[in-house]
């Protein structure tokens, strides 16, 4: 049954195991487009500092975007990842070797440091006292991460916009600093 709720929830299995590779994907490219910034402005480069604008302008789309599409989903977002949870959750619980289950209990304590929560439901259960020794010490022992999760996407959607925000401000303000460079390079005199 997990197997075949891994091969149905393609978004939570990128969310899982293809994460990572996605953050080091868009790390590369920032890291690219970084480069072209300061390269362009170091050699006064009109090309470089109009690449650099360009890609500003689509990172800059691409976040608006999937905030958008994001917000619009919140609820479907927020059941798969609680459909997420409890798939790592009894993935781990299954394993009988503490080394086997050292993954799982790797995911599960993310979210239980990020969200101060632990188990499905709440701490209640022979199998949640299995998978969660890693539980902050901090939670109270009733609260379970699916409450958590549902209140993050649902009473707490404001915090995400807000980051969103004073990113997409940070963006902003490079790309104006980045097309002024342009111009004033352009109108400069050449020696």
């Amino acid at each position: 049954m997990a197997h075949a709720l891994w091969e149905k929830q393609w978004g939570v299995v990128v969310a899982a195991g293809g994460c990572v590779y996605i953050l080091i994907a868009v790390g590369a490219v920032m890291m690219f487009v970084g480069f072209l910034g300061c390269y362009g402005a170091i050699q006064e480069s009109q090309c470089l500092l109009g690449t650099f604008f360009a890609c500003l302008v689509i990172l800059f789309a691409c976040e608006v975007a999937a905030g958008i599409l994001g917000f619009m989903n919140k609820d479907k977002i927020s059941k798969d990842l609680i459909t997420f949870y409890d798939s790592v959750h009894d993935k781990g619980a299954s394993y009988t070797n503490p080394d086997e289950r050292k993954g799982a209990n790797a995911v599960l304590k993310v979210f239980h440091e990020t969200l101060s929560c632990c188990g499905k439901g709440g701490f209640n259960t022979v199998i949640d006292k299995l998978i969660t020794e890693d539980c902050p010490s901090r939670v109270k022992m009733t609260e379970g991460c699916h409450s958590k999760i549902k209140e993050l996407f649902s009473e707490k959607i404001y915090l995400i916009g807000i980051a969103a925000l004073i990113v997409a401000v940070i963006m902003i303000f490079e790309m104006i600093f980045s097309m002024v460079l342009c111009c004033g390079i352009r109108n400069s005199p050449v020696y």
